[in-house]
C-alpha cells in the first residue's frame, strides 16, 4: 500500500513539473539530412548495408567500440548516462576503460544533476573530449518520447522507461534522419560488447513496445541485426535503394 501510494505521489509531481516547466526535446544545432545508425553495445551487431560517409552515427554509452572498429574515429552523436560518469558498477568502469582517450562530436550527457562544470572534470578523469555539449534531464527526454510517438513516458522506474539506445532512435527522427537503422540494440539480449560480465537488460517490454510503436506511425526505422528483426519484428536494413523504394511505396504499399 505505501509503495503504491508513492509511485502515485511521484506520478502527480512529476506530470505537474512536466507542465510547469514545458520543457522542449533535445535538438542538433544542424539536423541530419540523411541516414542515421544509432550503435548500443549489445554483444551481436552488424555494420548496415552500403555504410559509408553519407551516414551519421550516434554511438550509446561505450559502443565507440563498436564503431571504431568500422573506421568511424569520431561519431557524430554520443549519449552517455550520467552513472557511466561517476558509477563504480562493472559496467561503469568498463565504459569509462574503453572510452580512454576517445573523443566524440555531440555529447548529451543524460540526466546529469551536477553542473557542466564537474561534468567536464569527470570527462577529464578518462580523458573523452567533445566538440560541443549539453546536459539533457528527465523532463527533456519525456518531451523527446512524446513529441515523436506521442507517449508521456515519467520514467518511474527502470521497467516503465525506454533505454537510451531507443532515446537515440527518437533523436535521430527528431533531428531529420531519413532512415534509422539500429545495430547492437537488442531489447532481449543480455550482455556488452566491451565486457564479459553477461550484465542483464532492463527496458526490455518498453524498448519493444515504442519501436514497434514507431513502426505502426510509419517511421523509418530499420534494425541491420538479422536476430533483432526476427525477434522484435523490426525490418531488416537491405541498403539505401530498397528504403528508398519503400518510403515510395509506403507502409500500406500503396
Amino acid at each position: 500500500m505505501t509503495a503504491s501510494f508513492s509511485e502515485k505521489k511521484t506520478l502527480l509531481f512529476r506530470r505537474l513539473k512536466y507542465v510547469l516547466r514545458r520543457p522542449k526535446a533535445p535538438t542538433l544545432p544542424v539536423p541530419f539530412d540523411g541516414p542515421v545508425v544509432v550503435v548500443g553495445s549489445a554483444p551481436v551487431s552488424h555494420k548496415p548495408i552500403d555504410f559509408d560517409e553519407t551516414f551519421r552515427v550516434i554511438t550509446i554509452n561505450g559502443s565507440q567500440t563498436v564503431t571504431r572498429k568500422w573506421g568511424v574515429a569520431v561519431p557524430d552523436v554520443t549519449l552517455m548516462q550520467y552513472r557511466q560518469l561517476d558509477g563504480t558498477n562493472t559496467n561503469a568502469v568498463e565504459v569509462r576503460r574503453v572510452l580512454f582517450g576517445e573523443r566524440t562530436g555531440m555529447l548529451y550527457a543524460l540526466l546529469w544533476r551536477k553542473g557542466l562544470a564537474s561534468l567536464n572534470e569527470h570527462l577529464k578523469a578518462f580523458d573523452y573530449r567533445y566538440d560541443n555539449v549539453q546536459i539533457v534531464n528527465r523532463y527533456e527526454r519525456i518531451a523527446l518520447v512524446e513529441k515523436v510517438c506521442g507517449l508521456k513516458v515519467f520514467e518511474l522506474d527502470a521497467i516503465s522507461k525506454c533505454s537510451n539506445g531507443v532515446i537515440a532512435v527518437l533523436f535521430a527522427l527528431l533531428n531529420g534522419a531519413t532512415a534509422v537503422i539500429i545495430s547492437g540494440i537488442n531489447p532481449n539480449s543480455t550482455g556488452h560488447v566491451y565486457n564479459q560480465e553477461n550484465l542483464s537488460r532492463l527496458h526490455v517490454q518498453m524498448d519493444s513496445d515504442i519501436l514497434l510503436a514507431l513502426l505502426r506511425q510509419g517511421y523509418p526505422v530499420y534494425t541491420a541485426d538479422p536476430e533483432v528483426a526476427e525477434s522484435v519484428g523490426l525490418p531488416l536494413w537491405e541498403g539505401k535503394a530498397l528504403a528508398a523504394t519503400a518510403r515510395l511505396i509506403g507502409p500500406a504499399g500503396t
